[in-house]
């Protein structure tokens, strides 16, 4: 028996199956270390519209988002609400170390999750440096692409902000699609939009009907193409990352 194939009888089922173990905080522990932490989760199925995090609740379980995408807004004393962050495989949903939630989180699509608790995965965190090591990658990634989007939202015009969210969509909500392309197998993408237009006008700053607008723009254009209102297609990529400045 090869090295792989022990490594692959102790890798827990569950986890050998994971589309995206490789690519999340999973990618950097071991098999013996992967069974220890099985023992704690549990995966979840949410259905669009399912509230995930309310802010200000307990931290008492973090997650992996395995598919589907998760929404991140936060809530002004008078209602108002605002989007502040989208979510995709395989990203941590929780704060690390944190005892309140400082964000509402809800399901903009159906998702699955891997959750575990607060207790249980800060304590293999202590035992392990390189978990840590990846969990501080994955939170500076984010805090990269949050001042990416703070340009697409101060700097970018009404046309480069309709395409820049696509561009994002496009790349993020399908985990195995995503390394087809980076591998140069496609260079297309097809998803279902996770958002209404309503969220989408309140993520980008935009009214409804400019993000329509927009919208009709890039598919008169055959920048993209649109199936029953919610179905989109992206035939170049590269064109789409053009077009968003």
């Amino acid at each position: 028996m090869s090295r792989d194939d022990i490594h692959n009888s102790q890798t827990p089922v569950l986890c050998r199956n994971c589309e995206v173990r490789h690519r999340g905080l999973c990618g950097v522990l071991e098999p013996d270390q992967l069974l220890a932490l099985s023992k704690h989760t549990r995966m979840v199925r949410q259905q669009a519209g399912s509230e995930l995090i309310a802010d200000d609740a307990d931290v008492t379980t973090y997650a992996n988002v395995m598919r589907g995408v998760v929404k991140l807004t936060k809530m002004l004393e008078d209602g108002r609400q605002q989007v502040v962050g989208l979510q995709f495989a395989p990203d941590f949903l929780g704060r690390i170390y944190g005892h309140q939630s400082r964000l509402s989180a809800e399901a903009a699509s159906d998702v699955e999750l891997c959750r575990i608790p607060k207790s249980a995965l800060e304590a293999i965190i202590s035992e392990n440096p390189a978990l840590e090591h990846r969990l501080l990658e994955q939170t500076l990634r984010e805090l990269d692409e949050a001042r990416d989007w703070m340009v697409t939202l101060g700097r970018k015009t009404a046309g480069e902000k309709v395409a820049s969210f696509l561009y994002l969509i496009a790349t993020h909500i399908d985990p195995v699609a995503q390394v087809q392309r980076e591998s140069g197998e496609r260079s297309d993408a097809k998803f279902d939009l996770p958002l209404s237009r309503a969220d989408i006008a309140d993520f980008l700053g935009l009214t409804i009907e400019t993000v329509s607008r927009q919208l009709t723009k890039l598919r008169k254009e055959g920048v993209i193409s649109v199936e029953n209102n919610r179905t989109f297609f992206i035939p170049d990529l590269e064109r789409l990352g053009a077009r968003s400045g």
